[in-house]
């Protein structure tokens, strides 16, 4: 099979506004055709936005797009698609419930006579697998695969339709190491072929792995292009943030103290009867960082959930301090913060905030009936206010103004108004999910820094993270959950990505 012709892509003084918030400022780059092109920046940087436009998602406001020279129009994904543009999001746009061909064919069946379509879709399939060495059973529904086979379908799907430029929006976001690793080897190959690859990610590891160039965009802008064998991780951190950043925790030992929150045998059966935790137990102590690594869906969000008090075991005992529940006599949410129990949950938008809700509010959510922001039944709003601009200074959110909807702050702004609003009531057990889910490099830097200083303090943290190296970085202890039960614990000076990766994935227990 002739490799596919390739595409070169070129976006000329590109700008794009959203009321009074200039996204796009200019923007001037070129994708070489062949190549696999990084782009990475903080959030808010502009680069999902920049990406968006070209794939149709939005209308620049100014500027042109150009493919192999010529201007093009980009009204919609049809116009883009059409000139051979295809991305895969970082949510999959896959339906559980059909097969591979079933989704690989929406959109396109091939006219009035679904079987013809079918049968069609079926051989090209083949011959794609085959060319890209991406193999996958047909017939198999969506719901049955792991996550890295459904990215593969999505990979699929996009080249089905005639894509030569694709774009990946953090596609390794849901994937164990191993799983990575197979990715970057399938963008080897679609490099081989003609492809042009796009990649969107806040990893400068894979930047250094797989891209033959990088742009750095800040504010907006492309402040640097790099060829990726002339930079490394460290300077292309700095280029993005403006300053030099510490990813690399300088932490002392633990303390550890007592234990503060004891797990036994707990168990989480939904409502159809599936087993979401299976006989887990674990113990914090304080004065340490607990860890847990595993894929998303493996039971550590509904883990999470028990030891919240948002969702009753069905079976187990779960200690907290001197107070013992089970699924009889299960605590609330209200109740375990009483009990010193704070949590920053996986989900800031639907969980950790309400987003029409002024930073002040979301500042006190959860403690809104304690002094001194409640009198006589009513909230102090001077009271609010002066708490909320305080925990603003100390943890560095921005912009400085109480009174802004939650909604308008960034995602990273957003993570450190409700870390600041849990860590200001000196916990005795810190629940964190996924701590640095969307969040900039700066950003990270940050959240580490105090999750480190309230261990220190006394405090017992859990800390949930599909983030190998977040995990690795941060935890004294890293336990590894799989199918809802904890299938090992590693000690952090023994652990490493490919380990852990095997544990992930069931195929290897500590």
């Amino acid at each position: 099979m002739q490799a596919l012709t390739s595409a070169t892509i070129e976006l000329c003084d590109i700008e794009k506004s959203f009321g009074s918030v200039q996204a796009v400022r200019g923007v001037s780059l070129r994708i070489a055709a062949g190549a696999i092109t990084g782009i990475v920046g903080e959030n808010g940087a502009g680069k999902s936005t920049l990406m968006s436009i070209l794939y149709g998602l939005y209308r620049a406001d100014s500027g042109d797009v150009r493919v192999d020279g010529r201007p093009v129009e980009m009204a919609s994904p049809r116009d883009a698609i059409a000139h051979g543009i295809g991305m895969v999001h970082q949510h999959f746009m896959l339906i559980d419930s059909f097969t591979v061909l079933e989704n690989m064919i929406l959109g396109a069946e091939g006219g009035p006579l679904l079987a013809g379509g079918l049968a069609a879709a079926r051989t090209e399939l083949a011959r794609l697998a085959r060319e890209y060495g991406l193999s996958i059973d047909p017939d198999a529904r969506v719901a049955d695969l792991s996550v890295g086979e459904q990215q593969r379908v999505e990979i699929l799907k996009v080249l089905f339709r005639g894509a030569r430029i694709l774009i990946l929006d953090e596609p390794s976001a849901v994937l164990t190491p191993q799983e990575t690793d197979r990715l970057f080897r399938i963008l080897r190959t679609l490099k081989e072929r003609g492809v042009t690859v796009v990649l969107i990610t806040h990893k400068l590891r894979e930047i250094m792995a797989v891209t033959d160039h990088v742009y750095v965009m800040r504010q907006g802008r492309v402040v640097a292009e790099r060829r990726t064998a002339d930079t490394d991780s460290e300077e292309l951190a700095e280029l993005m943030v403006g300053r030099k950043v510490r990813l690399d925790l300088d932490k002392a030992l633990p303390r550890h103290g007592k234990v503060v929150l004891r797990a036994e045998q707990l168990s989480l059966v939904d409502e159809r009867g599936v087993r979401l935790l299976d006989d887990v137990a674990l113990e914090l102590r304080a004065g340490e960082i607990v860890g847990i690594a595993g894929v998303t869906g493996n039971g550590q969000s509904e883990l999470l959930q028990v030891l919240a008090g948002i969702r009753p075991p069905s079976g187990g005992r779960l200690t907290v301090g001197e107070r013992v529940f089970d699924a009889r006599h299960h605590g609330s949410p209200a109740e375990m913060r009483t009990l010193g129990l704070a949590h920053v949950p996986e989900d800031r938008l639907r969980q950790g905030m309400v987003a029409a809700f002024e930073a002040s509010e979301t500042s006190i959510l959860g403690y809104q009936d304690e002094p001194p922001f409640t009198r006589h039944y009513l909230l102090d709003g001077s009271a609010v206010g002066a708490h909320c601009s305080d925990l603003m200074e100390r943890f560095d959110v921005r912009p400085r103004s109480p009174g802004l909807r939650s909604s308008h702050f960034s995602g990273g702004n957003q993570q450190k108004l409700v870390l600041a609003r849990e860590i200001a009531r000196r916990p005795r057990v810190l629940l964190v999910g996924q701590p640095t889910r969307g969040v900039d490099i700066g950003a990270i830097e940050f959240i580490h820094h105090e999750l480190v200083r309230a261990r220190d303090a006394g405090c017992a943290v859990l800390v949930v993270s599909v983030e190998l190296d977040e995990i690795l970085s941060l935890a004294d202890r890293i336990l590894v959950m799989f199918a809802g039960r904890i299938v090992g614990e590693v000690e952090p000076g023994r652990a490493d990505e490919r380990t852990l990766g095997l544990m992930m994935a069931g195929a290897q227990a500590a």
